[in-house]
């Protein structure tokens, strides 16, 4: 078991805070169950992902992708193209939509959205549990 240190992993990586990040980052991939790329000899994850850095059995620029790639939030779009286009207009002609669409043949006009959350604004909150004594 051959002891690792920065030094051996910084002429790969040449920036440390980097390369702390890919340790740490491929040290949890380990713990998800990825492969390890060299014999663990007893050692943790962190000195594996480490050994692994210093002899070049993993590419750092890979690490790189793939800690970007799960930092990076997805917003799926679940609202159909035919309903509202890019300008908010909902046909050809530029006319703004009238209607909103709620889901299979559910419509709701603006007027009656707008009554509908004036209404839930208005309903009076509902009774709150007792509240419980303070101790000191």
């Amino acid at each position: 078991m051959a002891r690792v240190t920065v030094e051996d992993c910084v002429d790969k990586v040449p920036n440390r805070f980097d390369l702390v990040l890919m340790a740490a980052h491929r040290a949890r991939a380990m713990s998800a169950g990825s492969e390890l790329t060299i014999d663990r000899d007893n050692d943790k994850n962190p000195v594996v992902a480490l050994r692994e850095i210093a002899e070049q059995t993993v590419v750092p620029a890979e690490i790189r992708e793939d800690i970007i790639e799960n930092m990076q939030k997805r917003v799926d779009d679940d609202e159909p193209e035919g309903v509202l286009g890019a300008d908010g207009a909902d046909d050809e002609d530029g006319a703004p939509a009238p209607e909103v669409q709620l889901g299979e043949g559910d419509r709701m006009s603006e007027d009656e959205l707008l009554r509908a959350l004036q209404a839930q604004i208005d309903a009076p909150a509902p009774p709150r549990a007792p509240e419980t004594e303070e101790y000191d």
